[in-house]
């Protein structure tokens, strides 16, 4: 297993994932981290992407989500 670090980009903040998580597999990260997206997008902000991180730092995934902005 492998650790994998999950961070949140929404607008201009930038939350660091401290702790990470194991899992088996980059296919593993990359569900949850759409997991996460989905969630943080319900809250404020239009745009949000979450980097993944390895145990090295490098990203290995990035999925965002943009949600078009409200009509009136």
């Amino acid at each position: 297993m492998r650790r994998y670090f999950f961070d949140i980009r929404e607008g201009d903040e930038l939350a660091v994932d401290e702790e990470g998580i194991l899992l088996p597999d980059i296919e593993a990260a990359k569900s949850l981290a759409d997991v996460v997206r989905d969630r943080a997008s319900a809250n404020r902000s239009r745009q949000v992407t979450i980097e993944v991180r390895d145990e090295s730092g490098a990203i290995v995934a990035e999925l965002s989500l943009q949600r078009p902005a409200r009509r009136h």
